[in-house]
């Protein structure tokens, strides 16, 4: 296999797990822990395939293909301690990040994260598990925050635990189903604005009061 193909293996993952399982194995574990851990530790990952990953390899543990209760802890020790890296990493280098221009980096992606993050704080950290790109850089924003380490934790937990049990686990009962193996995506958007629309709904109110107040 060259590098173009183990490339294309990687992002498309989700959709060639089988192949991966029957060629691999085992290994299957550790391509998954490496490419969860990848995503959630480093902001130059935020492209690989995330939440269907989970939902297919769920679906692949209710055929006997793989252990449902080593992939779920295994997951979750990889979203854990790659949120974890990624709030230090914000921490250490985060504001020096934010004053200059990186290629490597999506400033515009990085200063929406900030902004939802300024308004919603660990709610964010949780919810943010949820949506692609966010996710990536939401602990690394959390680190610029100066977010206690304590209170990240906390938060960071919750939604590993929220967001691999949920997916794995809808995976597992419903992803054979042809018409949510079809509508993942719309599924899981769905499930994130019924979060979502109530915070920025409880904004929008405070910001009313605040109008009302000042005329």
């Amino acid at each position: 296999m060259d590098f173009m193909q183990l490339l294309d293996m990687i992002l498309h993952v989700d959709k060639m797990l089988g192949m991966v399982i029957a060629e691999y194995g085992t290994l299957v574990y550790v391509v998954l822990f490496a490419i969860v851990f990848c995503e959630t530790a480093f902001v130059i990952f935020p492209f690989l395939p995330g939440d269907s990953l989970l939902f297919i390899a769920g679906a692949f543990c209710a055929t006997g293909a793989m252990n449902p209760w080593l992939l779920v802890g295994l997951l979750l020790l990889a979203s854990i301690s790659g949120n974890t890296i990624n709030y230090w990493i914000g921490s250490l280098i985060g504001h020096k990040v934010m004053a200059r221009d990186y290629r490597w980096i999506d400033k515009a992606a990085l200063k929406k994260t900030h902004e939802f993050y300024e308004k919603h704080g660990g709610k964010t950290v949780v919810l943010a598990r949820f949506v692609p790109i966010v996710r990536t850089f939401a602990p690394f924003v959390a680190g610029i925050s100066d977010m206690t380490h304590r209170t990240f934790q906390l938060f960071n937990v919750l939604g590993a635990l929220l967001w691999i049990l949920s997916l794995v686990l809808s995976g597992y009962f419903f992803g054979n189903i042809p018409f949510i193996q079809k509508n993942l995506n719309a599924i899981v958007l769905v499930g994130v604005g019924a979060a979502i629309v109530p915070l920025l709904l409880g904004a929008l109110w405070k910001m009313l009061k605040r109008l009302r107040k000042a005329a």
